[in-house]
């Protein structure tokens, strides 16, 4: 029987880093079908994609993953527990994955288990330790870090773990294959020459951040070097058509908007919003003209930049607490974005071995039929944040419009 290895992932844009992991986990676990749970067309840190989420799919499929399937945008837009949280419960759902390979800066997996396991089992001395460090003022991922390295001693070999993002992401992974009791095997791939959110590249690999960065700037040469020819030939179109958007800052308007016209209680209830924070934004709302000056006058040494560009992007597409509270206790659908020929296959064993799971690929029939309220929600805010994303270049409601990639 074929083995199956499952990636989470953003491909924004897919490029040559990409790539090499793909054809290393292949390599390392021996699985010849790939399915990727990819982010749509919002991601983790609270930005945009640079190009659609079917454009994206394109080029996944292209490059060598067999089913593409959407991580819903109430999971791809929030914190990284709550991200990897609903990445894992659909992964696990499909019932076919053997194993889940992720990018991390430590590549020792029972380093990344054992904080893992304190993050699971939460400990009485680990939430004392936390609790004392966010009692000093700390950002929470800080404190969290000094929690850590306080209960396994304050090793070495744990030094700057927490620090670095692709980290974080794989142990909110391992916790969430901790809490599902999941049988898919973790597999650790190096992160090759550049790291995450680097504006550097060495030869032809890069961050997906430094790719975006040239897009910005139109150096569209270095480019080529960077992605797969497939890649690069999706970008040019989408650059040429103008259909790419760089970052948050084209909803400034919209955004600024949104904010003056929320009352406080409203701001109190975005996710992330807390310790009246909502004061802090509804003052500076009102007297700033740019996302970037907004962003500059709240973000503090306990709310990051990241969190506070959350928040913002939590405003636009009308995400509340109890959005966020709902994602958390659902068993999401699985949204098929596209597939190949091989992909094909993989949708038919799943449906066989799952018969009762949600497997969507036609977004008309999943809404005319689904009498699930919290599903409703969901799919509703992935129309949304379609319709928001396309609003300068196309026409609306793309999720009922646009074909599976295949």
């Amino acid at each position: 029987m074929d083995k199956i290895l499952g990636i989470i992932a953003e491909y924004n844009p897919f490029h040559n880093g990409h790539l090499y992991h793909l054809e290393k986990s292949k390599q390392l676990t021996g699985c010849n079908s790939t399915i990727a749970i990819i982010s749509g067309n919002f991601t983790q840190r609270g930005s945009t994609s640079l190009v659609d989420k079917w454009k994206k799919t394109k080029m996944a499929l292209l490059n060598g993953i067999d089913l593409v399937i959407e991580l819903p945008t109430l999971y791809s837009i929030s914190s990284a527990e709550n991200f990897a949280d609903g990445s894992i419960k659909i992964l696990n759902s499909l019932g076919v994955v053997d194993f889940l390979s992720f990018g991390a800066e430590t590549v020792d997996i029972n380093l990344l288990n054992n904080i893992s396991n304190i993050l699971y089992d939460e400990p009485e001395t680990y939430k004392t330790l936390l609790s004392n460090e966010l009692k000093k003022g700390l950002p929470f991922p800080k404190a969290r870090e000094n929690a850590l390295l306080a209960c396994v001693g304050n090793s070495n070999d744990y030094l700057n773990i927490l620090s670095s993002p692709n980290n974080i992401l794989a142990i909110e992974y391992l916790k969430a294959l901790k809490k599902y009791n999941s049988n898919i095997e973790p597999v650790c791939v190096s992160r090759y020459k550049s790291q995450y959110n680097s504006k550097n590249f060495s030869d032809n690999i890069a961050s997906a951040t430094s790719i975006r960065e040239l897009v910005k700037n139109d150096n569209f040469e270095k480019i080529k070097d960077l992605v797969p020819d497939s890649t690069y030939s999706i970008l040019l179109e989408n650059i040429k058509n103008k259909h790419i958007v760089p970052d948050l800052n084209i909803f400034e308007k919209e955004i600024m908007y949104v904010l003056r016209k929320m009352s406080i209680e409203e701001i109190s209830e975005l996710p992330d919003v807390s310790e009246g924070l909502e004061f802090n934004i509804k003052n500076a709302v009102n007297s700033c003209n740019t996302i970037d000056e907004l962003i500059n006058r709240i973000k503090s040494k306990r709310y990051t930049y990241t969190r506070i560009q959350r928040i913002l992007l939590y405003a636009l597409l009308e995400i509340t607490k109890k959005d966020m509270e709902i994602s958390k206790k659902v068993l999401p659908y699985v949204r098929v974005l596209g597939f190949n020929e091989n992909g094909k296959k993989l949708i038919s064993e799943i449906s066989k071995k799952n018969p009762k799971l949600k497997i969507v690929t036609s977004i008309k029939k999943f809404v005319d039929t689904n009498i699930d309220k919290n599903l409703e929600l969901m799919i509703n805010k992935d129309i949304l944040a379609t319709n928001v994303y396309t609003i300068d270049f196309d026409i609306g409601n793309l999720d009922f419009i646009k074909h599976l990639v295949n």
